[in-house]
């Protein structure tokens, strides 16, 4: 889409190689015979049109896209590997009135996906136990001593959710200690398959149901699909009728969201319905603590993923890992409330944790020199709940891969534990795994993405120095994976409400279906100011003088937000999101900003 800006400038505008982010900015590309036919077929403005095909959406399926639907998507469970069997296990345990529990992550995919299968089962007569491990104490997934516990509890079937699929030895414990083990995730894995009784993930090697995309909120909505269906066979379903699964499609959504995982298929549709279903606002849990984020209206991807969220997040970073599922499992409104108080108290906790954490690691980064392929901050005592957090802002800020270490000293002994994030066409992950294998450290993997690793703390050095040989070609040719994507070049006053209204029906927008961004060439800043902690509120005017409001997020105190506040009269362009925002009842548009570039006089 291009509006009332020139070829020229178009051309010019979205081939900048220098901006302030350092980041290139391309024009996302769009078939245009898909174009001129998604928006004749489906009566679409060109601007939305464009939007659909660049996201690769072929004409013939525009319309799901737009509006996704469950009945579209959604696999036949048997397509999963091992789901018939998993399905079975847990009825034939439900029909012999054996103790079930359930062992999920500690984040909010975990938690949903403990709340999905823990309502399910309470719908059928099971009161099944919770166990979720604590972040540091215990660390990811199962363990030995943790199957010991729940045997002790008297649990007779463990089902893990969202891990399981590589705790060989917790797994073969638990089995040599009388425990029936399902599995359900969705990591990836080798064929080197833990001893499970069934074994459910869409991302095994043998796997070939096309889900390999779901998170676990997913897999498991798909196994709560498969478990009506075992019902239904076996005509176990007495006064109490068969559950109906999708009252929890909100836990799926939730997770979905959460987890980052690419909406497209059925994620897309199980967010898009789930957050319908959120919006009523039913679940106690979920209710609650929107109530606590003074959440107002309709459930958004926002709302989920950086108000609520979070606050199920805080829970497992800082303080009691559970809490967060027993909120969401709960039907009592005031227990609910105080559990979401509690939950609103950590993630403020975490907040201050996490920014003291992040105000030292950017001190070291800013001194690290601008040639490294990959920055690396350590300290001691830094909170191994808030370093992948810290880590992955950081990464936003210096466009490379990022890795913040938290080291504990005992005594002489001094182990530092690390989380990375990377940028697009960078495999940290897999730099990680090859560390590990070189001796470098104590352990460590990843994907493409994200990495963790424990190493010992004096070998901190050599592993910058090999993973910085070893990521600095793939930083190198990763300049066109990491660029600014925009759909299109925007006049100011293309900037509208209705525009705005009109892009959202392309949502729900996430990883694997991003925001529409679209640029603005030659313009003024002709009002900043710096707002609440470290936001930039500014004006942005054309040269015909039409003007646009904007909004500048977490940027105050970088080169972003320092050029705002002292432009001056030079001509910039810019590139951001063209969102509504609802103030004293009367709605608004506002560019929010993503980068700006010098544009010459």
């Amino acid at each position: 889409m291009v509006t009332d800006v020139t070829t020229r400038q178009t051309d010019a505008l979205l081939g900048v190689e220098h901006s302030l982010s350092g980041r290139k900015w391309r024009l996302r590309e769009a078939d245009e015979a898909a174009v001129t036919t998604i928006a004749r077929q489906h009566g679409l403005p060109d601007a939305l049109a464009r939007v659909i095909a660049a996201r690769g959406v072929p004409p013939e399926t525009a319309g799901l896209y737009l509006s996704p639907r469950l009945r579209d998507v959604f696999p036949d469970p048997s397509a999963l590997a091992d789901m018939d069997k998993a399905a079975a296990l847990i009825w034939d345990a439900v029909e012999a009135g054996r103790r079930i529990a359930v062992f999920a992550d500690y984040d909010v995919d975990g938690a949903t996906s403990a709340a999905q299968l823990v309502r399910w089962l309470r719908h059928v007569g099971q009161d099944a136990d919770i166990y979720i491990p604590d972040r540091i104490e215990e660390g990811y997934g199962p363990s030995a001593k943790a199957f010991e516990t729940l045997r002790e509890r008297g649990a007779e079937l463990v089902v893990t959710l969202d891990c399981g699929a590589a705790a060989h030895e917790a797994l073969r414990h638990g089995a040599g200690i009388g425990l029936d083990i399902v599995v359900i995730d969705h990591h990836l894995m080798d064929d080197d398959f833990p001893p499970a009784a069934a074994l459910v993930n869409p991302n095994r090697p043998d796997d070939t149901s096309g889900c390999g995309h779901l998170a676990a909120a997913g897999v498991t909505f798909v196994l709560l699909a498969a478990l009506n269906r075992e019902g239904r066979r076996r005509g176990a379903f007495g006064e109490t009728g068969e559950p109906d699964i999708m009252q929890w499609m909100d836990l799926a959504a939730l997770g979905t969201i959460c987890d980052v995982v690419a909406l497209e298929g059925l994620n897309r549709a199980l967010v898009a319905q789930g957050l319908r279903v959120m919006s009523q606002w039913l679940q106690p849990g979920i209710k609650a603590l929107a109530d606590a984020a003074g959440i107002d209206g309709e459930a958004s991807v926002y709302h989920a993923g950086f108000l609520i969220g979070p606050r199920i997040n805080a829970g497992g970073r800082v303080g009691r890992s559970d809490l967060g599922a027993h909120l969401l499992t709960t039907d009592d409104p005031a227990k609910a409330a105080r559990i979401a108080a509690e939950l609103d108290a950590l993630n403020a906790e975490r907040r201050t944790i996490e920014a003291a954490v992040q105000d030292e690691a950017l001190a070291q980064l800013e001194r690290q020199g601008a040639g490294r392929a990959v920055l690396v901050a350590s300290g001691e005592g830094w909170h191994p709940g808030v370093i992948g957090v810290v880590a992955g802002r950081l990464k936003d800020r210096f466009s490379k891969p990022v890795i913040v270490i938290g080291i504990d000293r005992q005594g002489e002994v001094a182990i530092g534990k690390g989380s990375g994030r990377s940028v697009p066409g960078v495999n940290l992950g897999g730099a990680i795994a090859a560390a590990r294998h070189e001796g470098l450290l104590l352990a460590g993997g990843g994907h493409a993405m994200a990495g963790g690793l424990t190493v010992e703390a004096d070998r901190i050095n050599a592993l910058v120095a090999y993973l910085d040989e070893r990521l600095a070609p793939e930083l190198a040719e990763a300049g066109d994976a990491m660029a600014l994507k925009a759909d299109g070049v925007l006049a100011a006053s293309g900037v509208t409400v209705e525009l705005a209204e009109m892009l959202e029906r392309a949502g729900p927008f996430g990883q694997g279906n991003p925001e529409p961004r679209f640029a603005l060439s030659r313009v003024r800043v002709s009002f900043a100011k710096r707002v609440g902690t470290d936001h930039v509120r500014f004006s942005l005017q054309d040269l015909s003088g039409a003007s646009v409001q904007g909004i500048s997020f977490r940027t105050a105190d970088t080169p972003l937000g320092e050029a705002l506040l002292s432009a001056g009269e030079g001509l910039w362009h810019a590139v951001g999101r063209v969102k509504c925002d609802a103030w004293q009842g009367r709605k608004r548009v506002q560019l929010q900003l993503d980068d700006l570039a010098t544009a010459q006089d």
